[in-house]
């Protein structure tokens, strides 16, 4: 049994037990957390599909970690032109443990 959800934008194929970094949510560490943008929810031979959500469908999680992602370094340069520039981003980061899927 799997399933798609939406969350922050981006969609994740997830299945029960399975832990993922999603973009970051308000939520404290050990906390619940229930997703109810699912998209699709294939279970054996039967498929549901959303228009846009599956109407009653649920994904229950847990928050695992509240954390920030490594540095990425930005370099901008133009050679003989006495041009470069440098920044870094780290973008935080939620990774969350899937307890159940229900439909």
């Amino acid at each position: 049994m799997y399933a798609v959800l939406k969350t922050g934008g981006k969609q994740y194929r997830v299945i029960e037990g399975q832990t993922l970094r999603v973009e970051k949510l308000a939520a404290e560490v050990d906390q619940n957390v229930e997703f109810e943008t699912v998209l699709m929810i294939k279970s054996g031979d039967t498929l549901k599909i959303g228009a846009p959500f599956v109407t009653g469908a649920k994904i229950s999680a847990i928050v695992i970690e509240q954390a920030r992602h490594k540095k990425i370094k930005i370099i901008k340069f133009r050679r003989r032109k006495h041009y470069d520039r440098q920044a870094g981003h780290r973008q935080d980061y939620t990774a969350i443990k899937i307890e159940k899927i229900s439909a």
